[in-house]
């Protein structure tokens, strides 16, 4: 099989995420003000697209509050800088168990299960040009915790988005993940260009070697577009990697916090570190609107 690299590929920059890593490094941003700001450099240095979670600004914890994102949007916006945005719809679907013995009751503290409605409430007040649509239930990370999206609630996100007219990224953790974006796309949920992002090496999903990476990239259908990022140490290795199997990459402080061995990164400095790989590898780094060109986005601001 010959080598199909891409040629022409977008960066996307998540700023910030769900995770618990605040405490691990200074440079992750926690409120409104700093997540657009982060955005805002990382767009400057090469990021077509810019994923944004929200947090708690008093305790760094995440959060889905409108407002929030409201106030993110709203600041970037109002700079003029020129960049996609891509609002994560993943919150609203954590469960923890009580211990093995023992799950029920549930752990209320930890657990925060909305309806579709509620989870999609910022993008139907916002209307970004992308949502994420997290396309399964997995066992993420550690003890009882389980992010939860019955094929129920993803139908119906699905069709909720659709309806918006926002274009959904459907992020893959798994293999079964895309067999159920596949039937989506199937029943007119999923509208052209499909846009998938493939999230590896995640505790415990889907592997980032590079034998799991390529079962997946060879059952996509080919008119679908997507991207590929592992977390941690291997997150500069993929935006090579994805490049080469002819995909987009993702970077930024929600997947690693490190630009080298001791020295914590910037969003900034990942996406610049990113697409001078990309470009030494003789690709062209496209920006926000031929993006919003080749995804068919609706951008109404």
């Amino acid at each position: 099989m010959p080598l199909q690299p891409n040629r022409e590929v977008f960066i996307t920059c998540a700023l910030t995420g769900a995770g618990d890593t605040t405490g691990r490094s200074d440079k992750v941003p926690i409120t409104p003000e700093q997540i657009a700001k982060s955005g805002i450099e990382a767009a400057k240095a090469g990021a077509a697209i810019i994923h944004i979670h929200v947090r708690d600004p008093a305790t760094g914890q995440p959060a889905r509050e409108p407002s929030l994102y409201r106030e993110v949007v709203e600041r970037i916006r109002d700079s003029g800088t020129d960049v996609v945005l891509n609002l994560t719809a993943g919150m609203g679907g954590d469960l923890t168990l009580g211990p093995p013995e023992r799950p029920f009751p549930v752990d209320q503290a930890k657990t925060d299960l909305a309806g579709a409605k509620e989870r999609l409430a910022h993008v139907s007040e916002l209307l970004p040009e992308i949502c994420t649509i997290d396309c399964g239930t997995m066992n993420f990370g550690e003890g009882d915790y389980i992010m939860t999206n019955t094929p129920a609630m993803l139908t119906e996100m699905a069709r909720q988005v659709r309806d918006l007219q926002v274009r959904p990224e459907i992020e893959v953790f798994d293999t079964g993940h895309l067999v159920f974006a596949r039937d989506l796309a199937d029943k007119g949920l999923l509208e052209p260009p499909v846009m998938v992002q493939l999230c590896m090496g995640i505790p415990w999903g889907a592997p980032d070697d590079i034998g799991t990476l390529m079962s997946i990239v060879n059952n996509l259908p080919p008119d679908w577009i997507f991207s590929a990022f592992s977390i941690s140490r291997n997150q500069l290795s993929y935006v090579a990697l994805a490049t080469i199997v002819g995909g987009n990459v993702r970077v930024g402080l929600e997947d690693n916090l490190w630009l080298k061995k001791g020295r914590l990164a910037t969003n900034a400095e990942l996406v610049e570190r990113a697409k001078g790989i990309v470009e030494g590898m003789g690709a062209q780094v496209l920006g926000p609107e031929a993006v919003r060109d080749r995804l068919a986005l609706r951008k109404r601001w």
